[in-house]
């Protein structure tokens, strides 16, 4: 059976193949609704489907984009995945999404698959070990968006968090509840994921502006899965922190789960905030206080930001990194 083409949908509804086409691409503002309706009713009749292939040979774009994320295991990345694909549907352009495991040989790999796939352009949550493969990008005028993290000396839009604002509400709100020894639990620091220097170098200056002594012995990073042994090490100290803050949704599990096996007392024994907002934050017992990344505004940003690149949008005067200001969620663990 030959296959029913636009040709076939103008006659039946007693239009052009031009008028078609607009209505295809949804450029049918001076449209009357009787065409409109003659239009889908002769799609329907025929069963038409329009030839992707061809209208991206077309219009020189595929209507896809790429979003390479550092660890979908986060609560937060999945969050921004979220809204970074519902504001990429309201424009009719898809979404592949590719794992990369904080792993810059996965990442490559990734970036090469999609340029493959003749993506329109991505947003990535980069590590730093690609960053002659991103200038590459950006000599290509490859439309390309970093959220989360900076590669300095990579000229792209980025959207972050403001980090430091994250530990200074963390910070306060502890110290507002008379805590005065607050400790921190962070993953491995590393110069090149941006929230967890910048958190790290936020809490240090939180602690000083609220007039508490920074005590070297009260801050860990590591593993994940070392969490509870930091805490355990933290709480056999001569005088243990009365507070501790999670660096992120990961770590703040583990914790969560030593506290529980241990049965430590939150907030009597120790006070608990976390970075990022987590679904059981409500239901643990006690609840949990967090500091929420407004994780949906972000990812609808970052997807405006490349939309707009992809549409001839960017200027290099322009390119700046966006900051999110976070929110504290009272609840009873501190």
């Amino acid at each position: 059976m030959a296959s029913v083409t636009m040709a076939d949908v103008a006659k039946l509804a007693g239009v052009s193949k031009s008028t078609v086409s607009q209505f295809l691409n949804k450029r049918y503002h001076y449209m009357s609704e009787e065409t409109k309706s003659r239009i889908e009713q002769a799609i329907h009749e025929l069963g038409y489907s329009p030839n992707a292939v061809a209208r991206s040979l077309r219009q020189k774009k595929t209507q896809t984009i790429g979003v390479i994320v550092a660890n979908i295991l986060h609560s937060f990345s999945t969050e921004v995945i979220r809204a970074i694909e519902d504001t990429c549907h309201a424009y009719d352009v898809h979404v592949i999404v590719c794992n990369a495991d904080n792993d810059p040989q996965k990442e490559k790999k990734y970036v090469e698959m999609l340029r493959a796939k003749q993506v329109d352009g991505l947003i990535v949550f980069p590590t730093s070990d690609n960053k002659e493969l991103f200038n590459g990008l950006v000599a290509a005028h490859f439309p390309l968006v970093f959220i989360d993290r900076l590669i300095h000396g990579v000229p792209v839009n980025a959207v972050l968090a403001d980090n430091e604002e994250a530990m200074r509400l963390a910070v306060n709100a502890l110290a507002e509840s008379g805590r005065r020894r607050i400790g921190l639990v962070l993953p491995p620091l590393l110069e090149e994921i941006t929230p967890r220097m910048e958190r790290r170098d936020g809490f240090m200056k939180a602690i000083s502006e609220a007039g508490l002594e920074y005590e070297e012995a009260y801050v860990a990073a590591g593993q994940v899965e070392e969490a509870p042994h930091f805490l355990a090490d933290m709480l056999a100290l001569p005088t243990p922190p009365d507070a501790v803050i999670a660096g992120n949704d990961l770590i703040l599990y583990e914790l969560l789960r030593s506290i529980k096996q241990q049965k430590i007392d939150v907030p009597e024994q120790i006070a608990l905030i976390g970075i990022d907002d987590v679904t059981f934050a409500d239901f643990f017992n006690p609840s949990i206080t967090t500091v929420a990344q407004p994780t949906f505004a972000m990812g609808h940003k970052a997807a405006e930001l490349l939309l707009q690149e992809i549409n001839g949008g960017k200027k290099h005067s322009e390119i700046r990194t966006h900051r999110f200001q976070p929110t504290l969620k009272c609840r009873q663990s501190c």
